[in-house]
């Protein structure tokens, strides 16, 4: 998109003329010096222009876009319904309809207004938190017979402060069973405790009119889709300073989740993934600098975490986590220690082993690639160097050395990338087809454009399977659903993320904005979007993909699919596909890796569907202890099935016992050895056929 086109909506911004003033601050309302300032009316006037011109779907700003601005809005600033009443709701309702008008003419005020009534309320229920704190924690009843509603996403809005009064008694009281649960002592619950609600009280005085106008401006944009978003100028900038080697971060891609951050995925050969120590769905809660103090972040907003994260290149950041794989009531905490650094690209490039099979008899071996990231050294490229770094001529060299190797098949393993340069994805693909488009872009007017890979011949012509599961996205994707299209390899694994939008970073008079703008598509017409690629044969999920990927994003773009670039042709797969999922069951139904994971998810998943917990710590710690009984024999069901020593407690510190990252490793290893027996069979039931 050229900038031609921002040109053009700053004219028609600036010839409004006179706009509204900031009112003045009174002592009746402390936040009353929170007001929209010229500057943002223009911006929000040059987004408004922006979506309506250019956004992919080109959606009206009408009535119904202005009930799901209002929703998004009320969910941002109070998710879990505890800090609104009814009065407030039934107070806001009369703009349930008008957000698209006020947009259109610049006013801002509705938004503002409900923020600051937000931090109103916010106020005084971090002082009602604090006054109970001040009573002394031991003045709580942990006998009682009481419950505490957890999923409030739906709850009804309190009818009255002696609702929110009583709903937040709760609250306070379930945090301190949770650490009194997780082994904290009283004193030191009460110590953090207050200072959070404190600090939080504090972070509340030093709110701008930047972060009313982000987060309102930001309720607009994502009711389009969810990669739409306001950059306000701070944020802006410190985007342009993670695309420089000045700072760095320690590789992970962070969200909100309520009064949490969560992590959402690492970045290949970032420190984060190196170190084994976090995972996808893990909650930060503190943060440190070095050996410094532990600050503790619940309650923080995303920005401002992101920033204590990042720091020189070298330097040590501590982070203080709660692993997903807890049970949704255990605050048990790890602290992990990260050295900031540059994801370099020589530690992202694909690498290959061979993996030796016994099966049916023989022995067999196959090569592995395994490619954590679609990288292109652009600057190599750009200056005419022979040898410039890339995922194509990485990947076809260490084809040439396999096939050299003498090996049976070749596995693909995309397992947790996620993606990266598209024309790498593009030439990949060429690899291994003859000739022939590998993805189509469809654009917001309507135009498909479609990528090919120009070059007749196929590299690597032999056996191929592509190992993918739910953090496989973007570029991935695009490769996984070319050679599925192309019936040039099974498909196996978990289904992937679903990305399939393009977006473009539009520079603003105020901020930035990031516009979803184009859509991938296979060949075969399909969009990667929301729904991913599905797998020929899928293997037992990680993760609950209702916590990760597209689809468990609000207002993600549909699936939908639009005339193929290639003619069906017979799939030599298809006729097999009953006989290896047969297979794979039959293999895979003792296997103690399979076993593991499906046992952990279903755990997870039952434990995650519960929206009440018991407030009475007797009962309490009874769940908590079922839970961790039921985790200790899906653990030991595992380690008998591998002849290793039984664990007599999940947390016991036993020489024999396997790390964490050596469990998951073993996980992997069990994926990656049956997706070579999957293929194998697959080679086995196509030579039986040719023989007839």
């Amino acid at each position: 998109m050229k900038r031609s086109l921002l040109c053009a909506t700053l004219a028609f911004a600036f010839s409004l003329g006179a706009l509204p003033l900031a009112a003045k601050t009174t002592q009746d309302n402390p936040w009353e010096y929170l007001q929209p300032d010229r500057e943002q009316v223009i911006a929000s006037l040059n987004v408004v222009e922006l979506l309506k011109r250019h956004h992919y779907n080109k959606p009206p700003l009408d009535d119904e876009r202005s009930a799901k601005i209002y929703q998004g809005y009320l969910k941002m600033l109070d998710p879990a319904r505890s800090y609104f009443t009814a009065g407030d709701i039934a107070e806001f309702d009369q703009w349930r309809d008008q957000f698209d008008d006020l947009l259109k003419s610049g006013n801002l005020e509705p938004g503002f207004a409900i923020y600051k009534r937000q931090l109103e309320r916010l106020q005084g229920r971090l002082q009602f938190a604090l006054n109970l704190l001040d009573q002394g924690i031991d003045k709580l009843d942990f006998s009682r017979d009481e419950s505490l509603l957890i999923d409030r996403e739906n709850a009804p809005w309190a009818k009255n402060f002696d609702e929110l009064d009583e709903l937040w008694r709760k609250r306070v009281k379930d945090e301190v069973l949770r650490l009194k649960i997780a082994g904290k002592e009283p004193k030191d619950i009460q110590e953090l405790l207050t200072k959070r609600y404190k600090n939080q009280l504090a972070r509340l005085q030093q709110t701008r009119g930047e972060d009313v106008f982000q987060a309102y401006i930001n309720a607009f944009a994502t009711s389009y889709d969810p990669h739409t978003t306001y950059l306000s100028p701070d944020n802006a900038e410190n985007f342009d300073i993670n695309m420089s080697l000045s700072l760095e971060g320690i590789g992970a891609v962070l969200q909100t989740d309520n009064e949490h951050v969560k992590v959402v995925r690492l970045v290949p050969a970032g420190p984060a993934e190196k170190s084994k120590q976090i995972a996808p769905a893990d909650k930060i809660i503190g943060v440190a600098q070095g050996n410094g103090e532990m600050v503790d972040v619940i309650g923080w907003r995303l920005d401002e975490v992101v920033k204590l994260i990042r720091g020189p290149k070298g330097s040590l950041v501590r982070l203080e986590v709660i692993p997903a794989n807890n049970a949704p009531n255990d605050q048990t905490s790890k602290v992990v220690s990260i050295t900031r650094e540059a994801v370099k690209l020589e530690e992202q490039a694909a690498k290959k082993s061979v993996l030796e099979l016994k099966h049916e008899g023989r022995d067999y071996k196959l090569g592995v690639i395994e490619i954590p990231a679609f990288y292109l050294d652009f600057k190599a490229y750009r200056a005419g160097d022979p040898n410039y770094k890339s995922t194509t001529r990485d990947v076809k060299r260490l084809l040439s050395e396999l096939e050299k190797e003498k090996v049976d098949g070749v596995l693909i393993d995309l397992r947790n990338n996620g993606g990266g340069s598209l024309q790498e994805a593009t030439e990949l693909t060429g690899l291994f087809i003859d000739q022939g488009p590998t993805v189509l872009v469809r654009n917001s007017d309507g135009r498909v454009d479609v990528l090919a890979d120009e070059n007749r011949g196929t590299y690597y012509a032999g056996p191929m399977a592509v190992l993918v599961n739910r953090l496989s996205a973007s570029a991935s994707e695009i490769f996984a659903g070319a050679m599925q299209d192309y019936h040039r390899a099974l498909i196996l694994g978990g289904q992937t993320f679903g990305k399939g939008t393009v977006q473009t970073i539009q520079p603003l008079n105020h901020g930035e904005l990031k516009l979803t703008l184009a859509k991938f598509y296979r060949v075969s017409g399909q969009s990667t979007q929301h729904q991913g690629v599905i797998p020929d044969i899928q293997y037992p999920d990680v993760m609950d993909t209702k916590e990760i990927g597209e689809s468990a994003l609000p207002e993600a773009l549909p699936w939908d699919s639009i005339r193929p670039a290639i003619k069906a042709e017979r799939d030599p797969i298809m006729p097999f596909l009953a006989e290896l999922q047969s297979r794979y069951d039959s293999r895979t139904a003792k296997n103690p890796d399979f076993a593991f994971t499906r046992e952990r998810l279903a755990l997870a998943k039952k434990l995650m569907d519960e929206t009440t917990v018991s407030l009475n710590e007797t009962k309490r710690r009874a769940q908590q202890a079922d839970i961790e009984a039921q985790q200790l024999v899906i653990e030991n069901n595992r380690r008998k099935a591998k002849g290793q020593p039984p664990l007599t407690e999940l947390k016991e510190e036993d020489e024999d016992a396997l790390p964490d990252e050596e469990n998951v490793k073993g996980d992997e290893d069990a994926f990656l050895a049956e997706s070579g027996h999957i293929l194998l069979d697959f080679l086995g039931l196509n030579a039986a056929v040719a023989k007839q």
